[in-house]
């Protein structure tokens, strides 16, 4: 394990001691914990487009016929 010097506001520190203390542990492993949570959320990261969500971004502005032809909408260029 690597040493490490960090400098944090008095308050915070405390409130890792206090918390520490309640939970019958050091502030020191609590700081860990913190530091690697915030490495598998942030830096380690990797999703795929399968792990997404769907957005929803509203329903169609006009109603949609089967005569539509959806593709060629959505292929026509409007600087023609």
């Amino acid at each position: 394990m690597k040493t490490i010097t960090i400098n944090v506001s008095e308050p915070v520190y405390e409130d890792f001691q206090r918390f520490a203390q309640k939970m019958d542990r050091k502030a020191s492993e609590l700081i860990r914990e913190a530091m690697e949570a915030y490495r598998q959320q942030h830096m380690l990261r990797r999703t795929s487009l399968r792990d997404r969500r769907p957005a929803s971004v509203g329903g169609p502005i006009q109603p949609i016929t089967s005569e539509d032809d959806l593709l060629g909408e959505m292929l026509h260029d409007l600087r023609d």
